[in-house]
């Protein structure tokens, strides 16, 4: 999963999360590490493969995640009540790389990642098989904190651009690794029944300036909306509808997460 990918036409090193994006759509989900327990997120994870998602994200809970919807909240705060740590989902991690050949990205925030020690915790993230990471509470002209120890260890930051971001769409999206998180709609993440912003403006802006892949999140819940957005963007994030799923079905999850992935890679794909 470490290998880098050479851009032969324009000789640029490339991540492994290219793959993801690599001729095809990519199915984007998310899961909390820790909800129920570790050995479920480790099923979970693999069922999502096994249903042809693209790229995983994995949440590290937080006590305080300030983008996150009353759902991915509860996930966080049952994770931390069960003992969950940092140290704990990089060894789950270790011993779940053999098994995985698709990309995996972190979705944290700076708290977490300050904590455990910069160098430490991008050194830990190549060692365990993690392409990337979402630090929704790092504002982009704040990230040189961690730029050298991400980039030392071959781990992408990855930007997210809200409708907010206006006139530092471009600039947030040319300075880009990884993925672009395109997020659609004002507010925290959550289930919606409809997604008003205009998507193909920010994208349009997005694929000006970069060639790094599109993703669209925050609100995507049915196959008819990934199928929509995925004819917008380059790939589509789900995550509160895949964490209600295992918030209802606990340690028996993984087939229903499995079938709901399914769903969903079926209809973009």
């Amino acid at each position: 999963m470490l290998q880098l990918l050479q851009d032969t036409e324009e000789g640029i090193l490339m991540s492994n999360i290219y793959k993801a994006f690599d001729n095809k759509k990519a199915f984007i989900g998310f899961l909390t590490a820790g909800d129920p327990d570790l050995n479920t997120t480790k099923e979970c994870i693999l069922k999502m493969q096994e249903a042809k998602a693209g790229l995983i994200e994995i949440g590290i809970p937080f006590s305080d995640p300030i983008a996150e919807g009353k759902v991915i909240q509860e996930a966080n705060i049952r994770s931390l009540s069960n003992g969950t740590t940092v140290e704990k989902i990089f060894n789950m991690l270790k011993e779940l790389a053999p098994e995985i050949n698709i990309p995996l990205v972190f979705l944290t925030y700076i708290n977490p990642v300050f904590n455990y020690g910069y160098e430490k915790f991008f050194k830990e993230c190549q060692k365990s098989g993690i392409d990337g990471i979402i630090i929704p509470d790092l504002p982009f002209e704040e990230k040189e904190e961690i730029n050298q120890f991400a980039d030392k260890y071959g781990i992408d930051i990855i930007s997210l651009i809200a409708p907010t971001s206006e006139d530092r769409i471009k600039t947030i999206a040319k300075d880009s690794k990884g993925f672009v998180y395109v997020v659609s709609s004002m507010g925290v993440t959550g289930i919606r029944s409809e997604i008003t912003t205009d998507l193909e403006s920010i994208v349009k802006s997005v694929r000006e300036v970069t060639k790094t892949p599109a993703a669209i999140g925050f609100g995507i819940n049915t196959a008819e909306q990934a199928k929509h957005f995925s004819q917008i963007a380059d790939g589509v994030i789900v995550g509160s509808a895949i964490v209600k799923i295992i918030e209802r079905h606990g340690k028996n999850s993984p087939e229903y997460v499995y079938n709901y992935v399914k769903s969903m890679t079926d209809a973009i794909i």
